[in-house]
């Protein structure tokens, strides 16, 4: 079960660190305008990694306790 967890936080990790670069493509039909572009990356990402990471000390205190 020790592997199946850790194997889950590293998809999730994965996920977290790839997919804003994915998605940063820029969609035709867009001007040039950048008074209209809002950057959603930078602390979204931190609070997926945040939340990953207490999610894991749950559930090792939960197999210890």
């Amino acid at each position: 079960m020790k592997i199946r967890i850790s194997t889950i936080a590293m998809a999730f990790l994965l996920i977290a660190f790839f997919l804003p670069t994915l998605l940063h493509a820029q969609v035709p039909g867009f001007t040039d305008d950048v008074t209209d572009d809002v950057p959603i990356d930078g602390g979204l990402s931190l609070l997926v990694a945040a939340g990953v990471g207490y999610g894991a000390k749950k559930l090792r205190s939960r197999k210890k306790g």
